[in-house]
């Protein structure tokens, strides 16, 4: 070789040596007890935009010229392990390789999740629940405060903020779960899946996600990716006296597999015949399944289904003269058949969701990530129906009905003692005494009554007087999002997101059981007629199918579909510096929504089939946000939003099961938001205080209810079945948040968080009714809201407490939780210009304002005290870990309130005014109680 090759060459050689030294970070993620490889782990270069994960043999990369140099910190987080941060040198031309990275098993953590979840599912199911955003907490972060109301303020009913959940987002893939409906979650619709929800991500508030906009009470993303999910197994059992008593899970995930291919399954299933609410039965199952192809370096494809469909009893809001007559577990909507427990009142969801995810790596700097989403299925109430009647056709021809029953419900205002002892001069102790003694001794829905009454019906030439009804839901809904991450440097981070939503939702009435009757005939046993119209007309569910009489399994009463369609496009932008962080958002949607009506009722004939006006808002959203580090130790964050919220489903209908009346003037609601955080952290010492505000304008809500002294109706009645539409409804949440958590030795750590908030109604909105027993809505003007509480859960809670983690693995914990400022629901019928007036619609005599403003007074429920404590042991036999969990809830079986509302029977100052004077008032408010002493106790093996 000549000397002009030879120096070619040389040249040539290093080139291809510079080229090739680019600057890259790699390693293994491992178990630090087992040494098994860990997939799924999150790894960051704190202070900027790089972001890696471990794949499933648990290695991890980053390969950028552009990355930091100098000293930097990896943190590396996984759920159930305790985060590490790890000091490197990053120097330009250099490849790293840091082996094995250890990660040290949570133990406390991981149970205290499990716990969590398991509460979760038993405390928040009710129905219209509007603190099961609680649930989005699960695995919130490792802050104190966010975690004490996940796991101890949540069994109260308290919401963060006071925000309800319709005003988070929740997402599975990235896949919004919200119901358009209602826009809550429906969290039963994924129950049952614990062992397979621990990849979250969570912001609270405004705090920036990375797969939407998010809300005002921020956003939870569960990630279901069989990439995901770590090699092994979990089995376990759970035995507990709170919503079910026994549960079963099993899961499996296969971890990276040849070819690129993993998977994970569960099985699981939760029951009770009874839990801790009498006759509140409770019968779930979940079939989980994922399976992810990665089809090469730059594509993963990721199927992901599941399907947990569930049965549970619903409890009663029972009357304080029902509750020192029952106690607080009692529930009015069971009773006894064959040896049985039958409940007349149960949920029932079938609801699968399958889904299709595609990932692209397009570039070092770029991902996209697209999703598919179906769900179908149904959501099922049931309930008895009364109005049970036969057709009687008289010599003029003219329709009639005949029959009907008596409400059957053990707890209705007329089977009660004070019913008997509402006339002052002539009190009947006798029936008193006796409806006492039929209620103290047994109380509970007589199901051998109901038979029997529709068998003497059918021997008489009738139909069916007492029938279970379901009011369903089917619902078919399509989702289509893109979601875009572009790190365009190593400060700036880039996401984008463009969604479309469509739903048809059939809504119907459907006959679940004849109760032994031969049918039953489908007409509005309380219409009435009017005018030219007569009550034959009136009375029809469906005039194009008149005097029907209906089977099992057949739709009766009300049939339509609701249609909505949403186009939704994010963007944002996030900066990180070295001593400082920001970030801006913004968000623009349209909303579609119609409804089309089925059924064309006989009391709105005009307006009931067909298609209904369509609703079209438009919404928009921004945000901004900023994090400053003083130091390492002391940081200040600061979030601030303006967006608007596009009207639910539900309250954009003002009378959806008989007709198209869209609610007047509907708007989307106005939130602006603030929050502004003070952050201490330091190894032995975290502490965060947070002041917030939110105002949110041009909320709407609906009601229903019976109510008697009404004024203005125009016809001589007082008493109608109505539809409360409350409009133009303003709020303001105002408080403070603390969290404090100080580690005292290697083994024991003290904590305490405090909430105080003060959530109130901040104007006077407008109130009308609407209802089938009068020809037009009555607007009743003003309601005098401003001021009152925001009822529901408490509004101020406080706790202390302590964890002691032991390094053989077993670990126990207590708290104790103080809660108060809980108020009841006020009605807004009564603070309108109805309560001044007769029913003639002149103003009351012998009219006190003193008087009626102590009538008004809204109710403060007591302040109590609940003591919690946790516990659990882990031993680890080869490579298979078994360990139990228990936590016990109220302790002390302290008795309190959880929530409650007026009744609105009595519309006016004199009815009002008579039935607060009775010893016992009739149409007192109603409440739900908080569970007493409870357990929850878990064992498992994972392998």
């Amino acid at each position: 070789m000549n000397k002009a090759n030879f120096i070619l060459l040389l040249g040539l050689l290093s080139v291809l040596n510079i080229s090739a030294q680019n600057t890259a970070l790699s390693g293994i993620v491992v178990d630090a007890s087992s040494f098994e490889k860990i997939s799924g782990a999150d790894i960051i270069i704190e202070g900027t935009t790089f972001k890696t994960g471990s794949d499933s043999d648990g290695i991890f990369n980053f390969s950028d010229d552009y990355l930091p140099k100098g000293n930097q910190i990896l943190v590396f987080s996984k759920p159930g392990y305790t985060p590490l941060r790890l000091p490197v040198i990053i120097s330009a031309g250099e490849t790293k390789d840091l082996d094995l990275v250890p990660l040290q098993m949570d133990i406390f953590r991981e149970q205290l999740q499990i716990g969590i979840i398991s509460l979760s599912d038993n405390e928040l199911n009710e129905d219209e629940s509007s603190v099961d955003k609680v649930s989005g907490l699960l695995h919130a972060s490792r802050d104190v405060f966010l975690n004490a109301a996940a796991f101890d303020f949540s069994q109260t009913f308290f919401k963060p903020r006071g925000i309800d959940s319709e005003y988070g987002k929740v997402y599975i893939n990235g896949v919004e779960m919200n119901k358009l409906f209602s826009g809550r979650p429906q969290w039963s619709n994924w129950g049952g899946l614990n062992d397979l929800q621990r990849n979250q991500v969570f912001t609270m508030g405004l705090v920036p996600g990375e797969v939407g906009f998010g809300g005002l009470a921020g956003s939870t993303n569960i990630i279901m990716r069989a990439s995901k999910y770590g090699k092994g197994g979990r089995i376990s059992y759970a035995a507990a006296n709170r919503s079910y008593t026994g549960r079963v899970m099993a899961s499996y995930s296969s971890g990276g597999l040849p070819g690129g291919w993993a998977y994970s399954v569960l099985l699981s299933r939760r029951f009770a015949d009874e839990g801790y609410v009498d006759g509140t039965l409770y019968d779930a199952n979940s079939f989980f399944v994922s399976v992810e192809k990665k089809l090469n370096p730059s594509h993963s494809l990721n199927f992901t289904g599941f399907y947990t469909p569930n049965l549970r009893g619903k409890s009663s809001a029972n009357t304080r003269e029902v509750f020192e007559l029952k106690g607080q577990r009692y529930n009015s909507y069971w009773g006894d058949q064959n040896g049985e427990i039958r409940n007349s009142r149960l949920k029932q969801v079938n609801e699968p969701i399958l889904m299709l995810n595609h990932f692209w790596k397009i570039s070092n700097k770029i991902e996209l990530n697209t999703n598919l989403a179906y769900q179908f299925g149904k959501t099922g109430n049931s309930r008895i129906d009364f109005g049970g009647t036969r057709l009687v056709i008289g010599q003029d021809g003219q329709e009639s009905f005949v029959g009907g029953g008596a409400n059957p419900d053990p707890s209705y205002y007329q089977k009660l003692p004070s019913y008997f002892l509402r006339f002052q001069d002539n009190q009947n102790y006798e029936a008193a005494y006796l409806a006492q003694q039929k209620i103290k001794s047994d109380g509970q829905l007589d199901w051998e009554s109901l038979f029997l009454a529709n068998q003497t019906s059918a021997k008489n030439g009738g139909n069916s007087i007492y029938i279970i009804a379901e009011d369903r839901n089917d619902d078919k809904q399509i989702s289509l999002n893109s979601i875009l991450s572009y790190t365009l440097n190593q400060s700036i981070l880039i996401n984008a997101k463009l969604n479309y939503t469509n739903l048809v939702s059939e809504n119907f009435a459907n006959i679940k059981d004849l109760l032994g009757g031969p049918g039953y005939l489908d007409i509005d046993f309380f219409a009435e007629g009017s005018g030219d119209t007569p009550v034959g007309d009136r009375a029809q569910s469906d005039l194009l199918n008149r005097n029907r009489i209906v089977a099992e399994g057949d739709r009766f009463k009300y049939n339509f579909e609701l249609q909505a369609e949403v186009i939704e496009a994010f963007l944002q932008a996030r900066y990180k510096y070295s001593r400082i962080e920001f970030y801006t958002a913004a968000n623009v949607s349209q909303n579609r929504y119609q409804r089309l009506g089925i059924y064309q009722n006989g009391n709105f004939p005009d307006n009931s089939l067909g298609e209904s006006e369509a609703l079209n808002f438009t919404n928009f959203g921004l945000k901004a946000g900023v994090t400053y580090k003083l130091t390492g130790r002391h940081l200040f964050d600061l979030n601030t939003g303006y967006f608007t919220k596009p009207p639910t489903l539900r309250n954009s209908f003002s009378n959806s099961r008989q007709n198209n009346e869209v609610v007047s003037g509907l708007s989307s609601e106005k939130i602006s938001s603030i929050d502004v955080s003070y952050i201490y952290r330091t190894p032995k010492l975290k502490t965060r205080v947070t002041g917030y505000f939110t105002q949110i304008e041009d909320a709407t809500e609906i009601s229903f209810y019976y109510a008697d002294g009404l004024s203005g109706l125009g016809r001589n009645s007082t008493t109608a079945f109505v539809q409360e539409v409350l409009s133009g409804i303003e709020k303001q949440h105002l408080g403070m948040e603390l969290g404090i958590e100080a580690q005292v030795t290697s083994t024991i750590k003290l904590k305490g968080a405090a909430a105080l908030g003060q959530f109130i109604y901040n104007n006077n909105p407008n109130l009308y009714l609407t209802s089938d027993s009068f020809d037009e809505a009555v607007d009743y003007g003003t309601s005098y809201l401003k001021n009152y509480r925001i009822g529901g859960g408490p509004q101020r809670a406080a706790q202390i407490g302590f964890e002691y983690s032991d390094p053989n693995y077993w670990w126990f914990g207590a708290t104790v939780n103080f809660f108060s400022h809980a108020f009841a629901d006020v009605g807004p019928l009564n603070r309108t210009n109805n309560f001044l007036k007769d029913t003639d619609g002149l103003p009351l005599l012998n009219y006190d304002e003193t008087i009626a403003r102590s009538l008004l007074k809204q109710e403060q429920f007591d302040d109590y005290i609940l003591v919690n404590a946790i516990g659990g042991k882990s031993w680890r036999v080869k490579d298979h870990y078994l360990g139990f969990f228990v936590s016990l809830n109220n302790i002390l079986d302290v008795v309190y309130k959880t929530g409650g509302f007026e009744q609105s029977r009595n519309a006016n100052y004199r009815t009002l005014k008579e039935d607060r004077e009775r010893d016992q008032p009739i149409f007192g408010s109603k409440y739900w109680y908080g569970a007493g002493a409870t357990y929850y106790a878990n064992v498992y093996v994972r392998f």
